[in-house]
C-alpha cells in the first residue's frame, strides 16, 4: 500500500540553470530524515513541464540513487508515446512506481482517457498512480473512468486534486472492492480525505514542513483525531501561503528560505511578489521553520 506523506519534490537548479544533483541529494536527505514515506520527483512541483527529456531522466536517476524511501516518479505527458517512454525509463532506473497525470491540453474524451492509461499500464510492470488535477490540465477524470482503470492490475491508486470531496467519495465507493488507494493531491484536504478512507498525501508543503505533515498523518492513523486536527489547523496558514501564487513559485522560495537547495525558477515562471513573500516568511516563522 502507498500511504503516508510523499513530498512532490522541487527540482533545484544551479546558477547556470542545470539540475543541481548535490542540492537534490541534500533535499532528499532532509525529507527522508524527517520521516516521509516516499518522494515524488518530476511532478508539477518539480517543474517537469520545463525539464527536457534528458533532464527528466536525470532527476529520476538521481532520486532513485539518493533516496532511502520509495520513489514514485512523475512520467506523465499529454503525448501517450512520451508518457510510455518515460515510464519505461523510470521502471528500468529502479523507481518504485510512477505518477501519470491526465493528458493536459488535448482534453481527451473518456474513451481516449482510458486508452491512454491502459496503453501505458499494459506495456510496463511498474505500479502506476493516476493523477487528476483539473485546475492544471483543463480536464477532470470522472470517478467512473477511475473505477474502470482501477481494475487494471498495476494501476494501484490515484492522486486526487479535484478539490471535490463529493468526487473523492464517489471514487472510494466505486473502488472499495479493488486493491486501489486514494491519495490527497491537496495539502489542505489531507485530513478530510483520510477521514473518508484515503491513505495519505502527495504533498507540496512537506518540502518545507515534512515532520509536521508526517505527525498529522500519523496522529490520524493511530486514532488521535484531536492532535491531527490541531496539527492541521497549525499547518493551514503555511498551506495557504505556498499556494498564494502558482505552484511551485512559493514553495521553491520557501525551500530557499529554510536553507535548502532551490535555485531559480524556470521561465515562464517568475519570482513571487514582495507582498506574498512577506506572507510566506510570516507563515514559516510562525512554525519556527526559518533559518
Amino acid at each position: 500500500m502507498i500511504e503516508g506523506v510523499l513530498p512532490a519534490i522541487i527540482t533545484p537548479f544551479t546558477g547556470d540553470n542545470e539540475v543541481d544533483k548535490e542540492g537534490l541529494e541534500q533535499n532528499i536527505e532532509f525529507l527522508t530524515g524527517n520521516g516521509v514515506s516516499g518522494i515524488v520527483p518530476c511532478g508539477t512541483t518539480g517543474e517537469a513541464a520545463t525539464l527536457s527529456i534528458k533532464e527528466h531522466e536525470k532527476v529520476i536517476e538521481y532520486a532513485v540513487e539518493c533516496s532511502s524511501v520509495p520513489v514514485i516518479a512523475g512520467t506523465g505527458s499529454n503525448n501517450t508515446t512520451e508518457a510510455l517512454e518515460l515510464t519505461k525509463f523510470a521502471q528500468d532506473a529502479g523507481a518504485d512506481g510512477v505518477l501519470l497525470i491526465t493528458p493536459y491540453y488535448n482534453k481527451p474524451n473518456d474513451r481516449g482517457m482510458l486508452a491512454h492509461f491502459k496503453t501505458v499500464a499494459e506495456s510496463v510492470d511498474i505500479p502506476i498512480i493516476l493523477y487528476n488535477v483539473p485546475s492544471r490540465t483543463g480536464i477532470n477524470m470522472k470517478p467512473e473512468v477511475v473505477a474502470e482503470l482501477a481494475r487494471v492490475s498495476n494501476i494501484i491508486g490515484i492522486k486526487e486534486a479535484s478539490g471535490s470531496l463529493d468526487q473523492i467519495t464517489r471514487i472510494l465507493e466505486l473502488t472499495k472492492d479493488e486493491d486501489f488507494v486514494v491519495l490527497s493531491g491537496d495539502d489542505g484536504l489531507t485530513l478530510p480525505i483520510m477521514a473518508l478512507g484515503g491513505t495519505g498525501v502527495i504533498s507540496v508543503v512537506a518540502n518545507v514542513a515534512p515532520k509536521l505533515m508526517v505527525s498529522m498523518v500519523e496522529a490520524f492513523k493511530r486514532g488521535d483525531i484531536e492532535e491531527a486536527r490541531e496539527l492541521h489547523l497549525s499547518l493551514a496558514p503555511l498551506i495557504r501561503a505556498v499556494f498564494l501564487e502558482t505552484n511551485p513559485i512559493p514553495v521553491k522560495k520557501a525551500v530557499e528560505l529554510i536553507g535548502l537547495a532551490a535555485g531559480d525558477l524556470r521561465l515562464p515562471l517568475a519570482s513571487m511578489s514582495e507582498e506574498n513573500e512577506k506572507k510566506l516568511r510570516s507563515a514559516l516563522l510562525a512554525l519556527n521553520l526559518l533559518k
